[in-house]
């Protein structure tokens, strides 16, 4: 039975049909979702701990009557899991940690002119909160690629919030990560008290984490509010972009297509290649696989997003690529690394028929939380930079700005701000005197 068999040829569209093709998709944004959060956003502000026990119970069907996970429960996670389980979050947290640990900038610090010395410093967030989703699968791959860029840059406090009951996964891997403060409270409810603080649970500076429609929204309110919490981005369904040639294995293609359909249907994956034999033989391959999946009713939905295009030949596929802008980018095609300079849009890139997506996701080092719906444009993977801030730092000597002087005097005086030229004036002022 045939599944999936959505096959274009780029140059037998007109441009709205190759503008349409390449559309994400229409993300319905219920106006109640957006009433129904800023509701919660205002209780718990209100009402605090009160507020976060009433939603518990509403949405999670949880009677909790203490938020906070002891740290017993936290370190007896470990007994729950499988060493074979543990070993491999293990190595996963040593390559995330030694990719993020070459992230460390080294501090500026310059004489401009003789007299002027100019730095610049990086200090950590002081206190972060991570939302860790609920559902049918324990993200806890996503607390470690939160956490340890935290930990490396030097947060002083991390709060990690995730609904009840918080898998044994994600408690081991949060414990792992030194994080000592995990409450169990999920939803809009959770960033709400993450961004205003509770009886229980702490304030914190910067909200990072993904989630469904309401979190999303949360995150995003939040952020308005006048001096609001700081977020890390607002994070679409996840997307995947193929670019394959005649040396490809269209079985490594169809798995990897189908590995990135799996995570809700409102994912999109494409494939884009200028040989029309692979095409078909990915559509064969991926009909073959999906059949076995567990997740197959969510994949098949998400198929109904996705497109195979056939181009003329690479460059126009990385043309297309580009104007997609897609989160994971791979590229499958006899030398890829040669191609790398011509990709100027994409989040995460994997080269060559040996890197599969599930490797970024999970365990290669790099970050798994990337920019979503054509926002790599312009934005960037998650880093160790944004837990961090950049202080600048400057120190002029007497002959420094005396050598500066006339500059500065000249410069303020051209914007007319004539309180900057005093500033300057007054001190050369004082310098004339004294010498």
């Amino acid at each position: 039975m045939k599944y999936f068999n959505n096959i274009v040829y780029w140059n037998k569209l007109n441009s709205d049909e190759q503008k349409k093709i390449l559309l994400r998709p229409f993300s319905k944004k219920n106006s109640s979702v957006k009433k129904t959060v800023e509701e919660i956003i205002e209780n718990v502000k209100n009402l605090g701990d009160k507020a976060l026990q009433d939603y518990s119970l509403l949405f999670d069907k949880s009677n909790i009557k203490k938020f906070k996970v002891s740290q017993k429960e936290i370190y007896l996670s470990s007994n729950y899991l499988s060493n074979k389980l543990k070993n491999a979050i293990l190595i996963a947290k040593k390559n995330i940690q030694c990719f993020h640990e070459a992230q460390i900038l080294k501090p500026i610090d310059i004489e401009t002119q003789i007299g002027i010395r100019c730095q610049q410093i990086n200090l950590p967030l002081h206190a972060i909160g991570i939302y860790i989703p609920g559902g049918t699968a324990p993200l806890f791959s996503t607390v470690l690629m939160l956490a340890i860029p935290a930990q490396i840059a030097g947060c002083k406090k991390i709060i990690l919030c995730s609904p009840p009951p918080i898998s044994y996964e994600v408690l081991y891997t949060a414990y792992i990560c030194g994080i000592k403060q995990i409450f169990q409270i999920g939803g809009a409810q959770a960033i709400a008290a993450l961004a205003f603080g509770t009886e229980t649970i702490p304030k914190v500076d910067k909200i990072f984490g993904p989630g469904n429609a309401y979190v999303t929204e949360a995150k995003l309110q939040v952020n308005s509010i006048f001096n609001g919490t700081a977020i890390d981005m607002l994070a679409g369904p996840s997307e995947l972009l193929i670019i394959a040639d005649h040396t490809a294995n269209p079985d490594f293609i169809a798995a990897d297509l189908l590995s990135q359909a799996e995570h809700g249907i409102s994912s999109q994956v494409f494939l884009l290649t200028p040989c029309a034999e692979i095409a078909q033989k990915v559509v064969l391959s991926l009909n073959k696989q999906l059949i076995k999946l567990t997740r197959l009713l969510t994949i098949l939905e998400t198929l109904k997003n996705s497109i195979i295009i056939i181009a003329k030949d690479l460059f126009e596929c990385i043309e297309i690529s580009n104007i997609y802008a897609p989160e994971h980018l791979m590229l499958q095609i006899k030398s890829p690394r040669k191609m790398l300079d011509s990709i100027s849009n994409a989040s995460s890139i994997f080269l060559g028929s040996w890197s599969p997506e599930s490797a970024g996701d999970y365990a290669s080092g790099t970050n798994h939380v990337l920019p979503t719906y054509g926002k790599s444009l312009t934005n960037s993977a998650l880093g160790l930079s944004d837990f961090q801030k950049r202080v600048l730092v400057q120190e002029l000597t007497p002959k420094g700005l005396i050598n500066l002087s006339s500059t500065l005097e000249v410069l303020s005086s051209a914007e007319k701000l004539q309180a900057h030229k005093n500033a300057v004036k007054i001190r050369i002022d004082f310098l004339k005197e004294k010498i």
